[in-house]
């Protein structure tokens, strides 16, 4: 993966408002593998003070979709077409961690999957798996 496709990533990431919103940053930039980093802030949490799940999905979702989007030509942008969660345990800690995979991508539909991890210090948590799909589409 070459630099402007970094830098191609980077920048739809950094244009997402909702990214911002959540305090999330973009981790890691691989062919075919993105990470996004979120902490769970007193606005992101459920009555429980866990982390909500909007924020694991949101996190997940975007990490898939941005992974789908290093595979592709600079032409195409993604949008997700379907996404399943499975929600594992409650996102107790000071940060989640999405990392999202592409198992094949193609013209039509890339089909990605995602881990969510929440984070206190070293200790690192699996708490939510998700799988989609995404379909590119030709950039405005």
């Amino acid at each position: 993966m070459d630099e402007a496709a970094r830098r191609r990533i980077q920048a739809s990431f950094d244009a997402q408002s909702m990214m911002k919103t959540l305090g999330a940053t973009l981790i890691g930039i691989e062919s075919g593998l993105v990470r996004i980093a979120a902490p769970i802030l007193p606005g992101s949490r459920q009555q429980h003070g866990y982390g909500h799940a909007g924020l694991t999905i949101t996190i997940g979702d975007s990490a898939a979709g941005y992974a789908a989007l290093s595979t592709l030509p600079p032409e195409n942008e993604v949008l997700t077409s379907e996404i399943k969660v499975n929600l594992l345990a409650p996102a107790r800690g000071d940060r989640l961690v999405a990392t999202g995979r592409v198992v094949k991508s193609g013209r039509r539909l890339c089909v990605v999957t995602a881990e969510v991890h929440a984070e206190t210090g070293a200790e690192s948590i699996l708490i939510a798996l998700l799988q989609g799909t995404m379909v590119p589409v030709p950039t405005t």
